[in-house]
């Protein structure tokens, strides 16, 4: 199938919607710099010296997640400076130097670079390596923590060894099955940390020796989230087990339930339809959007809730409605109905989000934007 990998092309899907290309490429500069450089109420990124930070606004901490996210917005809209400034306070206060986590990156630190935990979150290393990948590629390596790709490389290698090679702590993947982790210790996923769009091209970059290695996860990874986007519904649990299926326990260990469609989920079919513009769309991904929207739209008119994973609305609201939004829009992509077109009208719709919650809404938003206008782009 088609895929831009290949042919370098990539649809504006917002066009028949009202959007043009260059109206899209002016959206997507506004909503930079609001993140960025807007009001105080507004952004979340903060200058700090020679280094910034993103704020995660609901938690007043700064988390890989979207430390790399910010990276991966900079290297998209070709922002070198605001790129390495992410990176150099990411790798001076966030990067793990002993212990068993050695060479990744604490998941959570305060606004002053003290960190608040010595645990990793492998969806932040899967983003930094990503984005110093494609650092590289567009604006080339320099000395030190500025050579993007061998620290890409490094950490990859890491990601994949640790533990196995020897060395103290536990690999982000499990070396027989190429799943990602939730984190090292466990041997559960996450299911919006399957990015085989991302190993796809880990597998030109990294070491030769773990290059066959991401091949497989990339295969792995696809079969996998077939398994994890219910038959019925077409939505996954934040935590899954290796099966597939929700992770039903350790709720005391991680704060409460996570085996239900919520906040982390909603990224994995952002996932999968970015996986499908860049390296070709498959029916089971359009069958999985259909399901999720179908499900969406018949509760169009109060949505912004928790459901199982089977559809079941529960009463509890959700805590990133926009983030639905946007993924739900994101969805329409693939779903190529009806269903699709009243989640991308409602999103164009949609502001950005103010308040507390800001950062995660926001971060989506951003990515849907980018995503449905084209410009979520490999680098090569």
């Amino acid at each position: 199938m088609s895929n831009a990998y290949t042919t370098n092309v990539y649809n504006n899907y917002l066009d028949r919607f009202g959007v043009s290309n260059n109206e899209a490429v002016l959206r997507c500069n506004e909503i930079f710099n609001t993140i960025f450089y807007g009001k105080a109420e507004e952004k979340f990124y903060h200058v700090d010296g020679d280094f910034g930070y993103m704020e995660d606004t609901g938690n007043h901490d700064a988390r890989t997640e979207g430390m790399s996210y910010g990276m991966m917005m900079c290297v998209q809209m070709d922002k070198k400076d605001e790129f390495d400034r992410l990176w150099k306070w990411a790798r001076t206060h966030m990067y793990l130097t002993e212990g068993r986590n050695q060479g990744y990156f604490a998941w959570s630190c305060q606004t002053n670079g003290e960190k608040n935990s010595m645990g990793a979150a492998p969806d932040g290393e899967e983003f930094f390596a990503m984005a110093l990948i494609f650092a590289g590629n567009r604006w080339g390596n320099s000395d030190g923590i500025l050579n993007y790709h061998k620290e890409a490389a490094d950490l990859l290698h890491t990601m994949i060894s640790k533990g196995y090679d020897g060395s103290e702590g536990r690999a982000m993947f499990d070396k027989d099955n190429h799943y990602i982790r939730f984190i090292a210790e466990v041997d559960f996923s996450d299911p919006s940390y399957h990015l085989p769009h991302f190993y796809e091209l880990y597998a030109e970059y990294a070491y030769p020796e773990d290059r066959e290695f991401f091949k497989e996860a990339a295969k792995a990874s696809r079969e996998y989230l077939q398994l994890a986007c219910h038959k019925d519904s077409g939505m996954n649990a934040e935590y899954a087990d290796y099966d597939g299926g929700p992770h039903r326990a350790d709720y005391e260990i991680f704060g409460g339930r996570h085996d239900w469609y919520y906040s982390d989920a909603y990224r994995t079919i952002m996932n999968i339809a970015l996986d499908s513009i860049w390296f070709g769309k498959e029916p089971w991904m359009a069958e999985v959007a259909q399901k999720l929207l179908r499900i969406m739209t018949e509760n169009k008119d109060d949505f912004a809730h928790i459901y199982e994973v089977d559809g079941t609305k529960l009463p509890d609201p959700a805590l990133h409605p926009v983030a639905m939004i946007a993924s739900n829009a994101v969805a329409g992509i693939l779903a190529e109905n009806s269903d699709g077109d009243y989640w991308i009208k409602k999103f164009l719709e949609t502001p950005l989000r103010d308040g507390d919650r800001r950062y995660y809404d926001n971060c989506l938003y951003f990515f849907a934007y980018l995503i449905l206008s084209g410009n979520y782009r490999i680098i090569k």
